[in-house]
């Protein structure tokens, strides 16, 4: 990875986060708690796929329909943040096959 590369990623993620921070706070506090959740054990593919993004995408929709961000996404974040990653792989999952010694080992 070049210095390019790193100069233009860094431009694209502060262009994502302007997209969040002019989301309403309900919206930036859902978002936020997202993120958490899968940087610290979402899908490996985290920051080359199109999860958050996607998600930015549908808030903004979301906003423009006049909904709150509970209506659209449900009372119960965990299981809509579960269910965005259910055919994903997992860093948890890496980290349960590192400790058993197999990989394709770790239960979904």
């Amino acid at each position: 990875m070049g210095i390019q590369d790193i100069i233009e990623g860094k431009k694209q993620w502060r262009a994502h986060m302007a997209r969040v921070k002019a989301l309403p706070p309900d919206y930036q506090i859902v978002y936020k708690e997202l993120q958490r959740y899968y940087f610290k054990v979402g899908p490996v593919d985290l920051h080359d796929g199109p999860l958050l993004s996607g998600i930015v995408d549908f808030f903004e929709e979301g906003v423009a329909a006049g909904k709150g961000v509970l209506e659209l996404i449900g009372n119960d974040v965990a299981a809509f943040a579960d269910d965005l990653i259910k055919d994903s792989r997992t860093y948890a999952e890496v980290y349960q096959e590192s400790i058993s010694g197999e990989p394709g080992t770790a239960e979904k």
